[in-house]
Formats: C-alpha cells, structure tokens, sequence
C-alpha cells in the first residue's frame, strides 16, 4: 500500500512538473537575449523551464499553423505575427522590442559606405541577408533597397540566409563583401563583424509576442510574455542592444 502511495506522488510530483514547461518560439535574432531571460525567468518562478526555439519568423508561423505544441511566439517583424493570429489568443499580442538594420562587414574589411549607393562600388562581389520570401530582415532589406533605387541592381549578389544568424556566420566567416542584418546581431558577434552604415527602413522595425490559442501551458505563457514586458526583461533586451518598442 505504501508503495502504490508513492507511486502517485512522484506521478503528481512529475505531472506538476511538467506542468510548468513552456516552449517559446521566437526569432533568430532575439537568441541571445531571450536565452538570459529565459534563465532569470526560470530563476524567479522555481519549477518553471522554458524551452526555447529559434529560426526564421516565418518557419515558425508555419510550425504553428501545422499544430506545434507552442505556448508563446515572439517575431521580428509584424507582416509574421499578422500571419499567425488566427492561432493567437485574444488580446495576448503586444510588441516588445526594437531593431536597426546596419550593413555589416568583417571585421577586416576596409570598404565604408556613406549611401545605399555605396553597396555598389567594385569591391562588393558578394552580399547577404536573408530571404525576403520568408525573412523579416530580408524584407526589411528589400524594401530599403527599392526606395533607395538599388535593389534590381544588386539582387543577384545576394546569397540569401535561412535566417539573420546565418548572414551574420557569412559576414563573419568573409564569405561576403558585406551584408543587411541588425544591429543587435552585430553586437553578438563584435569582433568578427562591425556595422559601417545604419541603413532608414520604410517602417520601424518591432517585434511582437503573443500567446498561442492553442497553447498547452496557457498559464505560463501569460507569466513569459508578462516578464519580457516588464522591467526586468526589458533591461535583458537593452544589454543585448535591443530598443523599446
């Protein structure tokens, strides 16, 4: 009897503890900071674990919509989130951070840019961003270049990431000229890439989170989402150069 007893209590013990798991979808470029905050939230709610996963916006969108077990999705731009709110929460969708798009160049490198123009001088063979089929900062990208008369000029130089971080290793390895990312990837990697040019982009660049309808611990995805708004998770975004919304 004693051993049925205690079979049920590490069965509920393991059930509440796997209660309080949450699997967070978010960005490339925020994996940095959203891994620190996932360990400060983890250590201001004992029990809680965070399960992080981080790609392209809008691989994340489709996962979503094919059913993936998600509780909160975080995205780099909002054309993404505008694409998941059939699978949203009511009223759970706020924005919570801030980007700049840079062209960046290895470190090494001594090209310097003072226009868009500039992307076209002789030395530039190769550049990259992401793609803008399914890329925040590859649309970003593209529609900078449009209204600066540049993009059908340099379209084909561009080999396209999966996502920003895979630019970024491009830039970083020197297996490009230069490239369009944000300026909080930069600061990621600020001694194999520097920023040379802050490039203006047609609408500010803000990233949204929200709670998924479907999410399996709606509890706490409300307690994640909260904590990345509030002050302490805003100061771990602003170490990791992100602005305000």
């Amino acid at each position: 009897m004693n051993r049925l007893l205690c079979a049920v209590l590490l069965a509920t013990v393991a059930g509440a503890a796997s209660a309080d798991e949450i699997t967070v979808s978010a960005a490339a470029s925020l994996g940095n900071a959203f891994r620190e905050a996932a360990s400060a939230f983890e250590a201001a709610n004992p029990g809680a674990k965070v399960h992080l996963n981080f790609g392209a916006s809008d691989a994340l969108v489709a996962q979503v919509a094919k059913g993936a077990p998600v509780d909160v999705l975080a995205s780099a731009d909002q054309d993404a989130m505008d694409r998941a709110m059939p699978h949203v929460a009511a009223g759970s969708r706020r924005n919570f951070a801030s980007n700049r798009l840079v062209i960046a160049v290895p470190a090494k490198s001594t090209l310097q840019f003072r226009t868009l123009a500039d992307l076209r001088q002789p030395g530039i063979v190769r550049l990259t961003t992401g793609n803008p089929a399914s890329v925040p900062v590859g649309r970003y990208t593209r529609a900078a270049l449009e209204k600066g008369g540049v993009w059908a000029a340099l379209e084909q130089k561009f080999i396209f990431g999966a996502n920003v971080r895979q630019s970024l290793d491009y830039i970083a390895r020197g297996e490009v000229d230069a490239g369009l990312v944000y300026e909080t990837d930069v600061e990621s990697q600020f001694d194999k890439v520097r920023a040379v040019m802050t490039v203006p982009t047609a609408t500010p660049i803000t990233y949204p989170l929200a709670v998924l309808r479907a999410a399996p611990n709606a509890s706490g995805a409300h307690r994640f989402a909260s904590f990345i708004v509030s002050p302490a998770g805003q100061a771990i975004l602003s170490r990791h150069g992100f602005g305000r919304p």
